[in-house]
C-alpha cells in the first residue's frame, strides 16, 4: 500500500520519463501572463483540454503573444504537479500553427500600433525639400552608410550628415536603436534617417520592435525608414514619416538632384535673357515711335508756327491801328485847341479840390486834434468803425503821439 503523495511521485516519474519531447497541436484557452513572468494557458481540441506552462526565461524570447482561440503547436515535456495530482505540458517552444512566430508577432504589433494611431497619415510630419542637416542612425562602418554618403555627395553636397552609431541587429539592438533615435531628435537635424542594408527577417527584426516604433512616433524630427530591400516591409516603415525602399533609395527621395537644379537655373537664365531682350526690343520700338510723334509735336515747331501767326497778326493790327489813328487825327484837328483849354480848366479845378482836401485832412488828423479828444481806432492794423466792434475784441487807439491797446467791454449803439 502507498500514500497519495507516493503514488503521485511514482506517476510523475513514469510520465516525465515517458513524455520527454512531445509536439502537440491545439487551440489556446485562457492565456495568462503572470506578474512573475511565467505564462499559463490551456491547450484544447474538440474533445479534451490539457494545462500548459512556459517559464519566464523562455517567455521573454517569444516574438508574439498568445491570444484566446489562437491555433498553435507547442513542444516540450509532460510533467506532474504532485501537490494537486495535475499533469501539464512544460513548454520549451510555442509556434503558431501554419505560420511563423515572427509573422504573427508582426501582425499583432501592426494591429496594436494601428489602433493607437501610429500609422495615421494626418500625423505624418512633412519632409523638408532642401534638408541642411540629416542625422543617420545606423552602424557607421556599414556599407549602407557608405552608399548614403557617396550618393549624397553627388546629388546634394550642401547637406551636412551626422552619424549616430547603433547596433542594427542582435541582442540589445532594439534598445540601442530607440536610444539613438531619441539622441538624434535633439541634434536639431532636419531629418532622422534609419538605415540598414538587406538581411533575413531575423536580421531586420529590431526594426519591428515596439520600443523602436515608440521612439519614431514620439520624435519631433521627421523620420525616414530605409531598412533592407524594396520587398521588405517593417513596422518602422509604417510608423515613419516616409518609407524608402533602400538606404540609397532614401537619398534619391529626400535629397534634390543638384544637376537638375543647375539645369533649371540655366533654363531660367536663358528664359530671363530672352524676356529681357524682348522687353528691350519692345521698349526701343516704343521709344522710336514716341520720338517720331514728338518730332511732329515738337514745341519748337509749334512755337515757330505761333510766332509766324503772331507776326502776321501784329503787322495787320499795326496797319489797322495806324490807319485809325490818322482818321482820329483828322477828325480831332478842329477840336484840338478847345480840348486843350478844357483840359487846362479841369486840371486847375482838380488841383484846387486836392489842395482843399489836403487842408481838411491835415486839420482833422488825430495828431492835430489831440486837444479835441480825437483818436484813430485800429484793429489788425486797419481802421475800423467802432459800431462794428464786439465785446472782448482787442483794438488800438492812436492819436498821433502814442498807441493804446484796449479791450472792448461793451458796444452800445445810440
Amino acid at each position: 500500500m502507498v500514500s497519495v503523495s507516493e503514488l503521485n511521485e511514482q506517476i510523475k516519474g513514469v510520465v516525465e520519463a515517458t513524455f520527454v519531447d512531445v509536439l502537440v497541436e491545439g487551440e489556446v484557452s485562457r492565456p495568462t501572463y503572470h506578474s512573475s513572468g511565467h505564462l499559463y494557458f490551456s491547450l484544447r481540441d474538440e474533445f479534451s483540454t490539457i494545462k500548459c506552462v512556459m517559464w519566464r526565461g523562455r517567455v521573454g524570447k517569444m516574438k508574439f503573444k498568445l491570444e484566446d482561440g489562437m491555433h498553435i503547436v507547442v513542444s516540450g515535456s509532460v510533467g506532474l504537479y504532485t501537490p494537486k495530482g495535475e499533469y501539464q505540458i512544460v513548454c520549451s517552444k510555442i509556434e503558431p500553427f501554419g505560420k511563423g512566430s515572427l509573422a504573427v508577432a508582426f501582425e499583432q504589433l501592426k494591429a496594436k500600433l494601428e489602433a493607437k494611431g501610429y500609422f495615421d497619415k494626418s500625423k505624418k510630419k512633412p519632409i523638408p525639400k532642401f534638408p541642411k542637416k540629416i542625422a543617420v542612425v545606423s552602424a557607421v562602418e556599414s556599407a549602407a552608410v557608405a552608399d548614403i554618403l557617396k550618393i549624397a555627395k553627388k546629388r546634394w553636397p550642401l547637406t551636412q550628415f551626422i552619424l549616430v552609431d547603433s547596433l542594427v541587429q542582435g541582442e540589445g539592438a532594439k534598445e540601442e536603436i530607440a536610444k539613438a533615435i531619441k539622441f538624434a531628435d535633439n541634434l536639431e537635424a532636419d531629418i532622422i534617417l534609419l538605415a540598414r542594408g538587406g538581411g533575413s527577417v531575423e536580421d531586420l527584426w529590431s526594426f519591428n520592435e515596439e520600443i523602436v516604433a515608440d521612439a519614431i512616433f514620439e520624435a519631433k524630427t521627421p523620420v525616414v525608414s530605409a531598412i533592407g530591400h524594396e520587398i521588405d516591409y517593417l513596422i518602422s516603415d509604417f510608423v515613419a514619416d516616409l518609407r524608402a525602399p533602400t538606404p540609397s533609395g532614401a537619398m534619391e527621395m529626400i535629397l534634390p538632384d543638384i544637376n537638375e537644379y543647375l539645369y533649371m537655373l540655366d533654363e531660367m537664365e536663358d528664359e530671363l535673357r530672352r524676356a529681357i531682350n524682348q522687353k528691350i526690343e519692345k521698349e526701343e520700338q516704343k521709344l522710336f515711335f514716341t520720338k517720331q510723334e514728338l518730332l511732329t509735336l515738337s514745341p519748337t515747331l509749334q512755337i515757330n508756327e505761333y510766332l509766324q501767326k503772331f507776326s502776321m497778326i501784329k503787322s495787320a493790327l499795326k496797319s489797322q491801328l495806324e490807319h485809325k489813328i490818322e482818321l482820329f487825327k483828322m477828325a480831332l484837328a478842329p477840336l484840338e485847341d478847345e480840348i486843350k483849354r478844357e483840359i487846362k480848366r479841369v486840371f486847375y479845378n482838380k488841383e484846387r479840390q486836392i489842395d482843399s482836401l489836403k487842408e481838411q485832412y491835415r486839420l482833422n488828423h488825430p495828431k492835430n486834434r489831440v486837444k479835441d479828444g480825437f483818436v484813430e481806432v485800429v484793429k489788425d492794423r486797419k481802421r475800423v468803425d467802432i459800431c462794428n466792434l464786439k465785446a472782448k475784441e482787442q483794438i488800438e487807439l492812436f492819436n498821433g503821439e502814442c498807441r493804446v491797446l484796449v479791450e472792448v467791454v461793451e458796444v452800445k449803439k445810440l
